[in-house]
């Protein structure tokens, strides 16, 4: 007799978290909330780049994030974790690297792969895995962005940045979100 009480396999999504302090806070709240909707539909295992690490304890989010998900692997190098292979053989069914500084975007763009994340972007494609990247900088013109204190600060989004979204967005299996909000509507679109 067959056991009605057996678990659906969840499905895994990879995200990663670069440097980039902008809007992180709203970030780790957005997963959350994901996590908690979609509970028994997917497991969001996360993977902090090593400025990530520092960012997360200067924003004082570090210990909240360890506590709000399961499995929080730091990078050691570009293949420890090994979150590129993990991909390529098809262990999650997407990367999501959010939010991505414009050097992880311009490595990804140019087929750098040095860092565990950019390394796992490039082999993620390679093995037509899709590869969602919310970049911190996709509009040219002045953001605004908190400090670690609170303080708001100006910053610049020159045209080059730009253009490597751009280039980034021609890639196939590529797909560019502009801020975290449009993580839920990936979600939406891709588990119900």
């Amino acid at each position: 007799m067959i056991d009605n009480q057996i678990k659906k396999k969840k499905r895994k999504i990879a995200w990663g978290i670069t440097g980039a302090g902008d809007k992180i806070a709203e970030f780790i709240e957005v997963m959350k909330e994901l996590q908690n909707e979609y509970l028994d539909v997917i497991d969001i295992h996360v993977f902090l780049s090593k400025a990530a690490e520092q960012v997360l304890q200067y924003y004082r989010l570090e210990k909240d994030l360890k506590e709000s998900f399961q499995k929080v692997r730091t990078e050691i190098n570009s293949n420890a974790p090994f979150l590129a292979a993990w991909v390529q053989i098809r262990k999650y069914e997407l990367l999501l690297i959010a939010p991505a500084t414009s050097n992880t975007v311009a490595k990804i763009a140019n087929g750098i792969g040095d860092t565990m994340l950019t390394n796992a972007a490039i082999m993620s494609l390679k093995a037509f895995v899709p590869v969602h990247v919310v970049p911190t900088d996709y509009k040219e013109g002045t953001v605004s962005t908190k400090l670690p204190n609170g303080k708001e600060m100006k910053l610049r989004v020159r045209k080059e940045e730009v253009d490597q979204v751009k280039q980034l967005s021609q890639m196939d299996d590529m797909y560019i979100l502009e801020g975290p909000q449009e993580i839920r509507k990936l979600f939406k679109k891709r588990f119900g």
